[in-house]
């Protein structure tokens, strides 16, 4: 709990995979396919790391030019490098961009995430294709952020940090030590308690049956000497 924080310093697909960053096995597919996978930057990508943004959830109708108009309040732009489909030539909704001076960087990252441009409320971080240890991009199965509906979140990021984890007490000894053996005896003898009450309270009723049979017997012979009784005395009237 010392060194915890809510923002990744080493990437790590199960512990981007947690709510809290504790989880101890992959809980999706993809995360399976993150820790297996052997991811090398790009080579190709030029430009300083730490002085370069993520931009993403872009309109895809947004061009090059919007971005460095937008982007150039902050400071000077060195590079925008707008993503696009190498077959198709269309943007994939993300781009990067380097920024001449750190002081720019920290600014556009400070106020320009939840910017809306072209209708489109964008996502702005740090690149951390490179300057973040262990990275896995999305495609294969890491990243951070996600959606709901895949299933697939990512945490430890800016758009979806970690949970503080819960720091509970050791309560192990309560639960599998001593004070379970006592409860476990305790139900045991609780449950002695019952079967012998049951016991005995099928004994006693064994041993009043015959008593109430013979009350039945006798309520049944005193009612009929009341009827044989009642009709003497109908005869009787009759004969007078």
């Amino acid at each position: 709990m010392a060194d915890w924080a809510p923002i990744a310093k080493e990437y790590d697909p199960l512990k981007a995979g947690s709510i809290d960053g504790t989880d101890e096995e992959p809980h999706d597919r993809a995360i399976w396919r993150a820790m297996l996978a052997r991811y090398v930057p790009n080579k190709g990508v030029t430009g300083d790391p730490h002085l370069t943004l993520f931009v993403a959830r872009l309109n895809l109708q947004t061009t090059e030019e919007k971005l460095k108009e937008v982007f150039s309040r902050y400071g000077d732009i060195r590079k925008v490098r707008l993503v696009r489909d190498l077959v198709t030539g269309f943007s994939k909704g993300y781009a990067f961009i380097e920024y001449k001076e750190e002081r720019a960087l920290l600014k556009a990252h400070r106020d320009a995430n939840r910017l809306v441009i072209d209708q489109h409320e964008i996502f702005v971080d740090f690149e951390l294709e490179r300057t973040l240890k262990g990275w896995i991009p999305r495609r294969l199965g890491g990243g951070f952020g996600g959606k709901k509906e895949s299933g697939q979140l990512r945490f430890g990021g800016r758009d979806r940090p970690f949970r503080k984890p819960i720091n509970l007490p050791n309560m192990k000894n309560d639960f599998y030590g001593e004070g379970s053996s006592e409860k476990r005896n305790w139900s045991r003898e609780g449950t002695r308690d019952w079967r012998t009450r049951d016991r005995d309270h099928e004994r006693s009723r064994d041993k009043r049956w015959p008593e109430r049979e013979r009350s039945w017997a006798w309520g049944d012979s005193e009612r009929d000497s009341k009827e044989e009784r009642s009709r003497g005395r109908e005869r009787k009237e009759r004969d007078r």
